[in-house]
């Protein structure tokens, strides 16, 4: 009992120490509590004192504060009398700006009346001058017309006027022939006779089948390279030859060699041909006839080695007969390819000589001379007439000077016997060289790019065409070359203000690059009422269209430019056997076998 009792009041005992250290836990917890409101108290009335000092030093300004406003106030009244004083002026002088203004809006108005009559009066005069102008134009193009009536009748006169002096030309040609070959036969007559007069003192003897072959001693191998390549003119003596003898006896001499199977002498003369023929090249760089005849016969030369070479390609149209003179022993193919690069030098050389005696004959035959005489008379103003420059005296170049001159070379190589293929690509460069040269001068030169320059190019190609017909080329690439020319021509002679103007021009002038169609463009001079200028907006559709044309961009055209040059194989039809050698050419120390 006593322990249960005892145990309940130490329980009890616990229970009332627990609720005590409850106690004591909360009210500590409310002494820091209370001390954390005594510390902020303390820290607000710090705050209070400190915005007491504060106001107190501002109360002491406040009557400073109070003066400045009274100040202020008394500023503004006076701002606000003047105000009120500047107002009354500006509305006065407002009113007699308004006023003024009204005036001259009244009078402008006025005026702009007077203007409307005005302008009614010279629109009036305006639609009449534009019928008088329409009139004026239908009259300008019936006299246009009329003009180029004329002028094409003209031509058609100067063109029959030039087939007779051509035609005249080759009279006069063919009758020189007929005398050389007069001459000729008078004088193998004459040989033919004292032979026969020979033969019959003579005991007659069995006629001797020749085998198309020279026997040249060897001592007399310079004699021969002398007498038939270093002495041999290709005036006089040579137009009584047929074209390319003395390449075909150089051959029988040749073949001679290599029939004897001689290797030293073939090579000797070879050696000895060769270096004769550069010699004369050499010694005739500026002589016309030299460098024609000996490209011819050096052509032929390489011909006869390659049609008597034995090889079956080159034997092709060859004769019976023919086959019968190949050689044998020797191959001669690298002698012929130093004969070719031989060639090719003296083919250069050719056409330079050609190309310095044609040149100054372009310009002035084919854009300065008026050969459209009675379509225009006016020159370009502040133009000068450039050809007039010529010393007194010189001879004035024409289209036909430059015909004639073509006709010269033509002539020269066509009695030297050269071979067509190798004409015809000597035409071709000189029909690129009158092109381009032609071409340059209208590039560079303002007072040449007009509608009636473009007429007269296009008529001095035409006779260059027609040029070639006659002389049997029509179906060479010559006019090929003079297409950009052509091209150029047509520029100067179509419209050139609308759409559909700039792509006929984008479309047809192929030939040309975009810089050298700008540049025309930009030059081009109309010289009289019936022309317009070029406009800038214009120039720039063209460029618009020819943004996607591809190709160079020089102005200018190169003149030294020359085409490959190619050596086409032509078989001869000529009989060796039956070839006698002239007497003029002092051979005579050869053996015909």
């Amino acid at each position: 009992m006593l322990e249960n009792q005892r145990r309940e009041q130490n329980e009890n005992w616990e229970n009332q120490v627990h609720g005590l250290t409850l106690k004591l836990e909360h009210l500590q917890k409310e002494n820091n509590q209370l001390q954390k409101l005594f510390h902020e108290k303390s820290n607000v009335n710090e705050d209070i004192r400190q915005e007491v000092a504060r106001l107190s030093g501002e109360n002491s300004i406040i009557p400073e504060l109070k003066q400045q406003v009274s100040e202020l106030q008394r500023q503004k009244q006076d701002l606000e009398a003047h105000v009120e004083v500047q107002s009354r002026e500006i509305a006065e002088k407002t009113d007699q700006i308004t006023n003024n203004l009204q005036k001259k809006i009244e009078e402008e108005q006025s005026q702009c009346m007077h203007l409307k009559q005005q302008a009614e009066e010279l629109e009036t005069d305006r639609t009449e001058l534009h019928g008088r102008v329409e009139e004026l134009q239908e009259q300008n193009q019936q006299l246009l017309k009329q003009h180029l009536a004329e002028s094409e009748a003209k031509t058609r006169l100067s063109q029959e006027a030039s087939q007779l002096t051509a035609d005249n030309m080759d009279f006069e040609e063919q009758l020189d022939k007929k005398d050389r070959l007069i001459k000729k036969l008078q004088s193998q007559i004459k040989s033919l006779e004292k032979s026969e007069r020979a033969k019959s003192a003579s005991s007659p003897a069995i006629p001797k089948d020749y085998l198309g072959m020279l026997e040249c001693k060897r001592e007399d191998e310079t004699r021969l390279i002398q007498n038939i390549i270093l002495d041999l003119k290709p005036r006089g003596v040579v137009v009584n030859m047929i074209p390319g003898l003395a390449a075909y006896i150089i051959y029988m001499c040749i073949r001679h060699s290599d029939y004897l199977n001689d290797g030293t002498k073939l090579k000797s003369l070879m050696n000895g041909v060769i270096t004769g023929v550069k010699a004369v090249i050499k010694d005739h760089q500026k002589d016309f006839e030299t460098l024609s005849f000996w490209l011819s016969n050096t052509n032929h030369l390489i011909n006869c080695l390659k049609q008597y070479s034995g090889e079956e390609e080159f034997m092709k149209q060859n004769t019976p007969r023919q086959n019968n003179n190949c050689l044998k022993n020797f191959d001669l193919s690298e002698h012929r390819q130093i004969l070719s690069d031989l060639a090719i030098h003296i083919y250069h050389r050719f056409l330079t000589v050609m190309e310095k005696t044609l040149t100054p004959m372009i310009v002035p035959g084919m854009l300065e001379h008026e050969s459209l005489q009675g379509v225009f008379s006016m020159k370009p103003p502040g133009f000068r007439q450039r050809s007039a420059s010529a010393p007194p005296g010189a001879e004035a170049h024409t289209i036909t000077s430059v015909l004639q001159m073509l006709s010269s070379f033509h002539g020269t190589m066509t009695q030297h016997g050269m071979e067509a293929g190798l004409l015809r690509q000597a035409v071709k460069q000189l029909f690129f060289l009158t092109g381009a040269v032609t071409l340059n001068n209208v590039l560079l030169r303002k007072d040449l790019c007009s509608c009636r320059k473009g007429m007269q190019i296009r008529c001095n190609i035409s006779y260059l065409e027609e040029w070639l017909k006659e002389q049997g080329l029509g179906a060479s690439s010559a006019m090929d070359t003079l297409k950009p020319l052509s091209q150029a021509a047509w520029l100067l002679q179509v419209n050139k203000s609308t759409d559909e103007d700039a792509k006929d021009i984008a479309d047809n002038c192929t030939e040309l690059n975009p810089v050298q169609i700008i540049k025309i463009l930009n030059s081009y001079t109309p010289i009289d009422a019936f022309e317009k200028r070029v406009t800038s907006s214009f120039v720039r559709k063209v460029q618009a269209q020819l943004q996607d044309h591809e190709g160079s961009n020089q102005l200018m055209l190169d003149t030294q430019y020359r085409f490959q040059v190619t050596f086409p194989f032509c078989p001869s039809p000529q009989a060796l056997e039956l070839l006698q050698v002239p007497s003029s050419l002092h051979l005579g120390f050869l053996t015909r076998l």
